[in-house]
Parts: C-alpha cells; structure tokens; sequence
C-alpha cells in the first residue's frame, strides 16, 4: 500500500497517522473502523463484482466509502495494518449457523495481529456484532469487551472429529456471552484462499448473505444501527432495541446515505436462484 493509500484510509476512519504499531493503536484502529466502515454484503444484490485484491478492496472501502463483508473488510483492514508497520496473520473459521453446525471452510477471515510492544492479539472488523477491541490471543480466560464477555479458547471437537491443541496450527473457539461464534485456524493463510468462500456466500441459495442485504455498524454510544432489507434497527448499548419498516425507496436510499454515509442510485434487490 503505497504513502498516499495509507493517508487516505487512515482519514476514512478518522485516525492521524501513529507513530509506533502498539496493542493501544491497533486498539483505537480496530474501533474506529467498526464506527466508520459498516460490515454490508450490498455487493452481491447491486450484482457487483467482490475482488478480493488489495487496489479493489481500497478503491470500495476508501475510494467509494462502502463497507463490505468479512473478506473484504479484514482484507482490506490487514493491508492497512501491515503498511503501518504490524506483524499480521490471515486466519480462516468456520462460523456456527443453526442448530451449531459448522459453516463451510474459509467462512469467515480474521486476523492475528502482532505488535511492537509485545502484545499478539485477535482483530475482527469483519464479523457484525462482534468485539469492539481486539482480544488477547493467548488469553484462556474471559475477556471483557462492550459488545459482552468473550474468550478465546483451544477447540473442542468438530462435527469429524477433529480436536483443537494448543500446539502449532490448533484450532481455537471464539465464544461470546457463553456462545461459540466461530472456530478458528491457526495456519496462516494468504487473501487469494478465501476466492472460494467468497464466491460461495455471494451466489449460494444456502448462504445467509445471498438471502437479503444487510448493512451494519457500530454507534458511537457503543449501540448498533442496522439495516436488514428494508427495517431500520437501532440497538442500544444495554440492548433494546427499535425498528422501522421503510417504504419507499426513497426512504431505503436516504438510510443508507443518513445511516451509513453509503450514497446508492438504486436499492440493493435480492437476485432469483439462477439471475
């Protein structure tokens, strides 16, 4: 990522330049870009292209001020990272769905950041309703966050069998609020693997992505505003929740724009099995 790159990213997310890649920026980076960039898979119902390449993830996430969905937002959020001087890490999971089943391989997209002061952590801006700071990576024990008590643990068995350890390359669970959210991979990966999953959750009629747009970010009381197909939730930060049913296009358009600061020409369509 080239000087002028980082610059602008960095201004998208409302951060000055950092003089040394600490556990405490990584910290105020990882925040800012969950209150700035919404997690949105707009993408696949406006029948645009997902290219999981760095000048295309920076051209949407900066260039056009969209957001996207994990692939592209840790993508892009790891090329940053790096330019900054953090050691990181692409890690793949499989997400838990309905009745806990496992999703498909290279799921989800994460990443394990390293920095110059010691700390090696978990950073997640990929994931929606997530942690709003990083979580310690080596740490066994509950981790408090705004978004809930997470912790990072060395995974049980999976539906073949397979057990985490806490040797090179073990799987680990990430559980908030006592629920598994994915099971992670500890190989590292580079962005070119995750093609498939990609492809998979922007075309399969299985996949929950494919099913309805979705566009969310965190608020800057520590809150959620989402916006699922055409109701408008805001989730407060103690968790209740109100929601309104938009009408028109208009109406759609205006939230996007009001909400999210993400300006469209038309409203995202679920596409027919087979478009």
């Amino acid at each position: 990522m080239k000087p002028a790159q980082v610059d602008a990213y960095l201004r998208r997310i409302g951060v000055t330049h950092p003089a040394w890649p600490t556990g405490d920026v990584l910290r105020e980076l990882q925040l800012r870009h969950l209150l700035t960039v919404p997690f949105e898979n707009l993408s696949i119902h406006l029948g645009e292209a997902i290219v999981l390449e760095e000048k295309p993830l920076l051209d949407k996430l900066v260039g056009a001020r969209r957001g996207g969905f994990c692939y592209e937002l840790n993508g892009a959020f790891g090329a940053l990272l790096k330019a900054l001087g953090f050691d990181v890490t692409l890690l793949a999971g499989r997400v838990y769905g309905e009745g806990e089943r496992l999703g498909i391989p290279y799921d989800h997209l994460a990443l394990r950041v390293r920095t110059v002061d010691g700390g090696d952590w978990l950073a997640d801006v990929g994931f929606g309703a997530h942690s709003h700071y990083p979580l310690a990576f080596g740490e066994r024990g509950e981790q408090k966050d705004p978004a809930g008590a997470f912790r990072v643990i060395v995974a049980g068995a999976d539906p073949a069998g397979v057990r985490g350890s806490a040797g090179e390359f073990g799987d680990l669970e990430v559980v908030r609020d006592g629920r598994s959210q994915y099971r992670l991979e500890t190989r590292p990966r580079v962005l070119g693997d995750f093609v498939a999953g990609a492809w998979w959750h922007s075309t399969s009629p299985l996949s929950h992505f494919a099913r309805s747009p979705v566009c969310s970010r965190v608020t800057e009381d520590g809150g959620r505003v989402t916006l699922s197909g055409r109701t408008l939730t805001v989730t407060d930060p103690d968790g209740g929740k109100t929601t309104e049913d938009l009408v028109s296009d208009e109406e759609v358009l205006e939230a996007y724009r009001k909400r999210f600061g993400i300006v469209l020409e038309r409203v995202p369509v679920v596409r027919e099995s087979g478009d």
